[in-house]
């Protein structure tokens, strides 16, 4: 099985509605996100996926989150933005045109991340 990685980022701010804490407030974070395609095939040159096209499609999602009021945005107008659910829009968002993605993790800093996969 052959699996490849690629990352971007974007800068949002959000808070979590109903959440009892400080992250109830307004805050921002330098979101790294991390996506991967996963196949055991490999095309007729010897590439799982374009490393170039990868990033092409990732950074295109992200542009729509960066620098943007997350809770503002349709997509977080009825879900909070957590860090687990930017993950599942970000993964829902992709793999039209990605059909080997496998999985979507979203870093809100260096220590703390979500997966989603299907």
């Amino acid at each position: 099985m052959y699996k490849l990685k690629v990352e971007g980022n974007f800068s949002s701010a959000h808070n979590l509605r109903g959440y009892k804490g400080k992250c109830e407030d307004l805050h921002g974070h330098n979101w790294r996100v991390e996506i991967t395609v996963r196949s055991a095939d490999l095309d007729k040159i010897g590439m799982l996926q374009d490393f170039k096209y990868l990033k092409k499609e990732l950074n295109a999602v992200l542009e729509e989150l960066d620098h943007k009021y997350l809770n503002k945005l349709a997509q977080f107008k009825k879900i909070n933005p957590t860090s687990e659910n930017i993950a599942k829009y970000i993964y829902d968002q992709l793999k039209t045109g990605i059909p080997l993605l496998n999985s979507v993790t979203v870093w809100e800093n260096s220590t703390s991340s979500a997966t989603y996969e299907e």
